[in-house]
C-alpha cells in the first residue's frame, strides 16, 4: 500500500541532517488523506517507529523506518520538508528494495538541484576573482597614470630647463658682443685721446 501526493512537512531543516524522528516532523500538520503518509506522521508523532536508514541528496532524501509492535517497515521519499512517498511493507527485503530504490531516485532527483550549486558556487568565486583581478588592474592603472603624470612633468620641466639655457646663452652672447663692441670703442677714444693730446710742434 503506497501514498504518492505530496503531503505535510516530514523533516525539520534538511541542511541540519539530523534524525528524522527528531526534527520536527510530528509537529507538521497531517495530510488531508487517511493514506500511509498520514500514517506514518502520526507513528513519528507517537515516537512508534525507528529509523534505520536515511540517505540525503540535496534537498531530497529517502528513508526507512520500522514500527516493531507490528513487524512493518515504512519507506519515505521526501524532498525538504515534505513527504512524498511512503511505501508499507512486512516484507525485509521488498523494504530494502523500495528503499535502494527511493535513495536512487533521490539522487537522480537532486542531480540538476546539485550541478545548479555548484555552478552558482563556480560563479560566485568566478566573480571574486575577478574582482580581486579588477581591483589589481585599477591599482597598476593608477600607478601607471601617476608615473606617466610625473614623466610628463619632468619632460616640461627639462624642456623649460632646456630653453632657460638657451635663453641664456643667447643673452650671454649679445652681452660679449656688447663687451666687445665696448672694448673696441674705448680703445678707438683711448688712441683719438693720445693724439689729441701729443704736443704742438714748434
Amino acid at each position: 500500500m503506497q501514498g504518492s501526493a505530496p503531503a505535510a512537512d516530514a523533516l525539520g531543516d534538511s541542511s541540519a541532517r539530523r534524525s528524522l524522528l527528531t526534527n520536527g516532523a510530528a509537529d507538521e500538520p497531517q495530510a488531508t488523506v487517511n493514506g500511509n503518509i498520514a500514517e506514518l506522521q502520526q507513528m513519528i508523532r507517537d515516537a512508534k517507529v525507528k529509523e534505520l536508514r536515511t540517505t540525503y541528496n540535496g534537498s531530497y532524501g529517502a528513508s526507512m523506518l520500522f514500527y516493531p509492535d507490528e513487524m512493518t517497515f515504512y519507506i519515505a521519499l521526501f524532498q525538504q520538508k515534505k513527504f512524498w512517498r511512503v511505501v508499507k511493507t512486512q516484507v525485509d527485503s521488498r523494504a530494502e528494495t523500495i528503499y535502494a530504490d527511493f535513495a536512487k531516485n533521490s539522487a537522480a532527483l537532486a542531480d540538476t538541484e546539485i550541478r545548479r550549486t555548484k555552478l552558482e558556487a563556480e560563479k560566485n568565486f568566478a566573480d571574486r576573482l575577478i574582482a580581486v583581478q579588477q581591483g589589481r588592474a585599477n591599482r597598476l592603472q593608477a600607478d601607471l597614470d601617476v608615473a606617466r603624470a610625473q614623466q610628463s612633468q619632468v619632460a616640461d620641466r627639462q624642456a623649460e630647463q632646456q630653453e632657460a639655457i638657451r635663453s641664456l646663452r643667447a643673452q650671454q652672447d649679445a652681452a660679449q658682443a656688447q663687451l666687445r663692441a665696448l672694448q673696441t670703442k674705448v680703445q678707438d677714444l683711448q688712441r683719438q685721446s693720445d693724439v689729441d693730446l701729443m704736443p704742438l710742434p714748434k
